[in-house]
């Protein structure tokens, strides 16, 4: 895979993205050649905050590296694992991040000892993962004044530790990229019908490779379509539970994205953001 246009500029997945656009400085970088196949970008936020402010994300199937520096906390660098449920982060003071964004399928080849499911759900150490001291490391991420410095950091880090070529990786990474990709990939036979896999064994391969299984690919995708629809929908007051109105047929939108009715996919927006789709884009109309 090569990266001819640079990082994505959506914002699928953060909740209420304009509203973080306007409290912190968020950029998207890409790393060196060789680590392109394996990663979606690089991640830099900077904020300097009067008052509190908690970011919200649903995260995509990737495994992120996350090196912190905190008015209170100081330096320190985390291995963060694919979050099963909504991520939320109170930002306070000044502070600094430089994240590496993996492809889903992309980080086993930096550390190959461990199946990518080790890491789900769980944020530890980066020490877990690599040998290093996790302090110097997001010290030496995190210091410099501009951001070439930063990534020409995280580039170093990281090849230092990989990658080892794995075809089960890039089997695994072109899988979710069609998943990504096709809204028809509605289930996982037909998934592994498009991979020449039995069930099974992309269960296995996602298991090893990705950290979650197929089916939750496929549905974590389909929050993030509708987030993203019920964000542009916020100006007109229609949502996926509000009735007829102006804006998407969000009902044609949930038979798009393979739910069998409007109501099941207002229950995974509201069991995964936490608010059901009508009520969020009432939020982002009010701020």
């Amino acid at each position: 895979m090569t990266d001819a246009t640079g990082p994505r500029r959506d914002t699928r997945g953060i909740v209420d993205a304009a509203e973080l656009l306007t409290r912190v400085r968020f950029r998207r970088r890409s790393p060196a050649p060789p680590l392109r196949p394996y990663l979606e970008h690089y991640w830099l936020i900077d904020w300097d905050l009067s008052e509190p402010y908690a970011s919200r994300v649903v995260p995509h199937p990737s495994v992120n590296i996350v090196c912190e520096r905190g008015q209170d906390t100081g330096d320190f660098a985390v291995l963060s694992g694919i979050g099963t449920g909504l991520f939320t982060k109170t930002l306070t003071g000044t502070g600094r991040v430089c994240g590496v964004q993996f492809r889903p399928g992309g980080f086993r080849p930096f550390a190959p000892a461990w199946p990518a499911a080790e890491w789900t759900g769980r944020t530890v150490p980066l020490a877990e993962a690599f040998p290093l001291d996790g302090t110097a490391a997001a010290g030496a991420v995190l210091s410099p004044a501009g951001d070439d410095a930063r990534v020409a950091a995280l580039d170093t880090l990281l090849l230092a530790h990989g990658p080892a070529p794995d075809p089960a990786a890039d089997e695994a990474m072109a899988l979710v990229d069609l998943v990504r990709a096709d809204r028809t990939m509605r289930r996982v036979s037909a998934l592994a019908r498009a991979g020449g896999l039995s069930p099974r064994s992309l269960q296995r391969l996602f298991a090893a490779y990705v950290g979650v299984g197929p089916k939750w690919v496929i549905l974590r995708y389909r929050i993030h379509e509708a987030l993203e629809q019920a964000e542009s929908a916020a100006g007109s007051g229609s949502a996926p539970d509000s009735g007829p109105g102006p804006g998407p047929d969000w009902a044609r939108l949930a038979a798009e994205l393979g739910y069998s009715d409007q109501a099941h996919l207002v229950r995974d927006f509201t069991a995964t953001v936490g608010v059901p789709p009508s009520t969020y884009a009432k939020t982002l109309s009010v701020a």
